[in-house]
């Protein structure tokens, strides 16, 4: 489709529904779409909480964050809601970068009334064939296959994403403490949804004693909830070590937090992704996920990841699948000390 044929788009409807890292994915792509269609009003399409880490977006951008559970539940709801976008918003062209059965019914709702969609490309049989191990071909990263639905409608989509808040003051949070000269602040997030993706965390706090033993170092540990809370409260060392799980904060203060600090440790989550946001230089520990599953950071550096590569690698598109040696060599076989003299050199360059 022509660009001539894109300018005739007044309001594009979004949709991505989670996880919350992939809801992350889409800001280095919407964001510039956005800007180069500064004619084109679009609504972004998520779930209450992920609609939350839309920051410094464009004029032209709304975020919609819906409850499907209460108030669009089953089909009868997704049909009222697909009516409500179009009266409210008059959705003239869908962008479904989701591409499951709930984006898929809104999508055909929106057909029906003769609105052009078109759906990501998971590009499951690439998927298949790596955890397989019958090819080797890496999948299109996330975000390029997000762009491509853009342009498949006719939208201008350039890329061209630096960060958030880029050349506009950083967002501020009281509950950070003022960065003294010379420090080196450095952000742990040891956690994600399956063990697969996890460091082992005995191993973990081993890298954060190591680390903390700089004088020069500050590091910030994150995570979510009471049990990862609880976890991290006993790594807190004062002055050195500070664990903002059992803080109460939003993602303003996760990105006031990235925007100072020089360098971020993460597993293959939403972390890295916001991370990415920011600008922020990371270091990912993968295990039985890999960049090649099309889920890496956007503008990371290879060289900035750590993995062993082994002959099972990659196992699982998620991570969810269990171990099948139940050691998670993938991970555990990475020690302490190397981890810590990669954050050092990272930090030395």
């Amino acid at each position: 489709m022509a660009r001539s044929d894109a300018q005739r788009h007044h309001s594009v409807l979004v949709m991505r529904f989670s996880a919350l890292g992939d809801v992350a994915m889409t800001i280095p792509v919407l964001y510039p779409v956005c800007r180069a269609n500064r004619d084109v009003r679009f609504v972004m399409l998520t779930k209450k909480w992920p609609a939350s880490i839309f920051h410094d977006r464009p004029d032209n951008l709304d975020v919609l964050g819906v409850d499907f559970k209460a108030d669009y539940k089953g089909i009868p709801g997704l049909i009222r809601l697909a009516a409500a976008l179009v009266r409210d918003y008059h959705i003239d062209a869908v962008a479904d970068l989701h591409n499951v059965v709930r984006s898929r019914i809104i999508g055909l709702c929106l057909r029906l009334r003769g609105i052009p969609v078109d759906h990501l490309d998971k590009q499951r049989a690439l998927r298949k064939a790596l955890i397989d191990h019958k090819g080797s071909r890496p999948v299109t990263p996330t975000h390029e296959r997000y762009r491509q639905v853009f342009e498949r409608l006719g939208i201008a989509a350039p890329g061209g994403f630096t960060r958030l808040y880029d050349g506009k003051p950083l967002p501020e949070s009281s509950i950070l403490p003022d960065k003294q000269p010379g420090q080196r602040w450095i952000a742990i997030a040891p956690f994600s949804a399956h063990q697969g993706k996890v460091y082992p965390l005995e191993q973990m706090r081993r890298v954060v004693s190591l680390l903390s033993e700089n004088s020069n170092y500050r590091i910030f540990l994150l995570g979510g909830g009471k049990k990862e809370a609880s976890i991290l409260q006993p790594w807190e060392q004062e002055g050195r070590v500070i664990s903002l799980a059992a803080v109460k904060h939003g993602f303003v203060d996760e990105y006031a937090l990235l925007s100072r600090c020089d360098l971020m440790l993460t597993m293959d989550s939403a972390n890295m992704h916001f991370a990415s946001l920011l600008g922020l230089k990371t270091a990912t520990m993968w295990g039985a996920t890999s960049p090649s599953c099309g889920f890496q950071g956007y503008g990371k550096d290879a060289d900035d990841d750590i993995q062993l590569d082994l002959p099972c690698r990659p196992c699982s598109i998620y991570g969810e699948r269990e171990c099948r040696y139940g050691d998670y060599r993938c991970l555990a076989g990475i020690t302490p000390q190397q981890v810590v003299q990669h954050l050092q050199s990272m930090l030395d360059k």
